[in-house]
């Protein structure tokens, strides 16, 4: 089963100045959202396989718009997350199915690596709704200055019978970092921690 996509928004947030300091270059994070039918809306459904597959065709797609609204190569990606938000008649584990089994794979592909375990959240709401995204480094969770997040509202979804899907994709980390620990330059990238 494809998604059945309704509407998809990408965006892209630049810092220019943080506590009155010019931040150059601009921290850029970059989100692409997907609003797609939930074809397990309004009961309970054992096998969710077919949101898993989805979740793999999200996790490229989304993940190479916002390479793209970066204008970056994937190498070039430092940070990622992903987040769902299932609507009235849809449960978390929608929301479960898309994010975890599969998704990751292809957005790895999308940013080159991405050794670290994607930071996710996922909830249920309705039109409107803000769904946080988390972000953390892609090749090692350790890298303090990229404990960060983006949020995502659009104001028609998700309806009752659809979910948001969002992922998000960083070229820096927070502007202005000082809270010590590893350093981008310094992560290896080899266990996904350090």
């Amino acid at each position: 089963m494809s998604a059945q996509i309704r509407k998809i928004a990408v965006w892209v947030e630049e810092t220019l100045v943080e506590a009155k300091r010019p931040i150059d270059p601009p921290t850029r994070k970059a989100v692409a959202v997907a609003v797609i039918e939930n074809p397990f809306a309004g009961g309970f459904t054992e096998g969710l396989t077919p949101l898993t597959d989805i979740g793999a065709e999200l996790g490229g797609l989304l993940g190479d718009r916002c390479v793209s609204a970066l204008g970056i190569t994937p190498h070039d990606a430092e940070s990622y997350g992903k987040a769902a938000m299932v609507g009235e008649n849809g449960e978390l584990e929608h929301a479960a199915a898309i994010l975890h089994p599969k998704l990751g794979g292809p957005l790895r592909v999308a940013v080159e690596k991405g050794a670290a375990l994607v930071p996710s959240s996922k909830k249920m709401g309705g039109p409107g709704q803000v769904l946080d995204v988390p972000l953390g480094h892609k090749d090692a969770a350790y890298v303090r200055s990229h404990f960060d997040g983006i949020e995502v509202r659009l104001n028609d979804a998700p309806r009752a019978n659809e979910i948001l899907v969002a992922v998000a994709v960083t070229d820096s980390g927070r502007p202005l970092p000082r809270v010590g620990g590893l350093t981008a330059e310094q992560a290896e990238g080899k266990d996904g921690l350090r």
